[in-house]
């Protein structure tokens, strides 16, 4: 694609009318222009009622801050003058905008950040970010598609790309706002679908990983913006007549060989002594090299003597014994994860209810990069008769729907104790976790709820699910199910309600 040349006012006209007869391209130079001059032109336009944008603004970068941790590297694409860029206290920040007045005003009030005059259809730079942004932007290009494919060039497998965009059921208010000066004024819009970013994005070799509705009430009321911009826009049917729509995304991976990790399975015990040499026998061995990390939590049947005597037995396993200081499983799996050298943690349960031959596919998984945190889920094949009791199955069911809701990513089955994710992000899920507390008995929601924040990729893996052989389950329904409810109600203040 040609590069766009910025014409004087008297001429651009006339040059990119003569311009638009070679098609396609010509097309895009006329298309670009006319919004290159609209966008200098509204950098000196004062608003009639400014305190309605800066509302909008302001919870717009609050939204982003809930998505982008300080310190990060970011890239805005359309930053226009700089306000949200500098907003998000990036390490090292870059905005790309094609208005050349707009960046005056940008690099004046934030000389701390890189401003780059450039069509973001055409830009080159070096990369690659933690996070890319487009905040307002995909309705006003000409080529979506290969904006897109331009942030693959910047992006590294870690990479999040955030897109915020109106939703079409608001361009009358929005064009009444703009004739009434509350809002910058623009030029015809796409008026884009989730549904039309979606594909748009699955076509440029990336991957949505979530979407969410933001904003009701656009307005500083006191009272009234609180209840509908934090509370009824997430909820039922509210949510579809939102203002704003939210899409977090990330490049899709790719099928590149790549040297095989090491495996950390990590084995929570407590009253498990008649499952252990199971575990060391059926354990199988995954990628480049597999250990198996026993935390043992002050058992009645002498589980942690079970485990010292039978190791030496099987010192292929590479394995290793904790005793726990803390209480419940949670506790147990921090540390196990903390004294963990493989690059993937796993955990499996010591009941083997989920067979430990399953593991590799948990395992393949993750390696190929289908998914960032692999979930396993006990609730798609049929179950062995006493696997699950009715009751258990039911709040299961019910927690399920309400994770799915928080997290925005599908979550069938939240108490299933195998879990696997890379160990560099386990510790950014440690490293954040003053976020969310640490009062989850269990270690599920702690992950799971950590795994949101950082906005990875969550993918289900069905498994088999079957009955003990040996012991009796550390599950206590009615007191855990409570607890339970008072951590849905703590996430959805944390996550959803922000």
């Amino acid at each position: 694609m040609r590069q766009v040349v910025s014409l004087p006012d008297s001429r651009g006209e006339l040059v990119a009318n003569r311009i638009s007869a070679k098609g396609q391209n010509g097309a895009f130079a006329l298309y670009s222009s006319k919004r290159k001059r609209h966008w200098d032109a509204s950098a000196e336009v004062q608003r009639a009622f400014p305190t309605l944008s800066k509302y909008y603004h302001a919870r717009l970068a609050a939204i982003y801050r809930n998505l982008i941790p300080e310190g990060a590297k970011v890239l805005e694409l359309g930053c226009g003058c700089g306000d949200l860029l500098a907003s998000l206290k990036p390490s090292y920040g870059v905005g790309i905008d094609f208005s050349p007045k707009i960046l005056d005003k940008a690099r004046a009030k934030y000389p701390g950040l890189t401003f780059i005059e450039a069509d973001v259809h055409e830009f080159a730079l070096d990369g690659p970010f933690d996070f890319i942004i487009l905040s307002d932007l995909v309705n006003d290009l000409w080529d979506v598609q290969t904006v897109f494919g331009r942030i693959g060039l910047v992006s590294s497998p870690g990479t999040r790309i955030i897109i915020n965009f109106y939703s079409h059921l608001w361009e009358l208010p929005l064009r009444a706002a703009q004739h009434l000066g509350a809002a910058t004024r623009t030029m015809p819009q796409n008026w884009l679908t989730v549904e039309d970013l979606t594909h748009l994005i699955f076509l440029a070799d990336l991957e949505a990983i979530r979407h969410f509705a933001e904003f009701l009430w656009p307005f500083p009321t006191i009272g009234l913006a609180t209840l509908f911009n934090r509370y009824l826009v997430k909820l039922w049917p509210f949510r579809y007549f939102a203002l704003t729509n939210f899409i977090v995304a990330r490049p899709a991976p790719a099928e590149l060989p790549a040297p095989e990790p090491s495996v950390s399975v990590i084995v929570p015990a407590r009253n498990e002594a008649g499952n252990i040499r199971g575990i060391l026998e059926r354990t199988p061995e995954m990628g480049s090299r597999t250990e198996l990390i026993f935390v043992e939590g002050n058992s009645g049947d002498g589980t942690y003597e079970v485990i010292e005597k039978l190791l030496p037995e099987y010192p292929g396993c590479n394995g290793r014994l904790f005793r726990q200081t803390g209480r419940g499983k949670g506790d147990a799996v921090r540390l196990g994860f903390s004294e963990a050298t493989g690059d993937i943690l796993m955990i499996l349960d010591a009941d083997m209810t989920v067979f430990p031959e399953d593991l590799p596919r948990f395992c393949e998984a993750i390696a190929s990069g289908k998914g960032e945190f692999i979930n396993g889920v006990r609730l798609v094949y049929p179950m062995e008769k006493q696997a699950m009791r009715f009751l258990n199955l039911a709040g299961n069911k019910f927690f399920s729907l309400a994770f799915s809701w928080l997290l925005g990513q599908s979550i069938k089955d939240t108490l299933c104790g195998t879990k696997v994710l890379w160990r560099k992000d386990y510790f950014r899920i440690a490293n954040n976790r003053a976020y969310f507390g640490e009062f989850d008995p269990f270690g599920d929601f702690d992950l799971l709820f950590g795994a949101a924040k950082l906005n990875l990729k969550i993918v289900e893996l069905p498994v088999r699910y079957g009955e003990r052989t040996y012991g009796t389950t550390n599950i206590r329904r009615f007191s855990h199910g409570f607890m339970l409810l008072k951590m849905v109600a703590f996430a959805a203040r944390k996550i959803k309600f922000t």
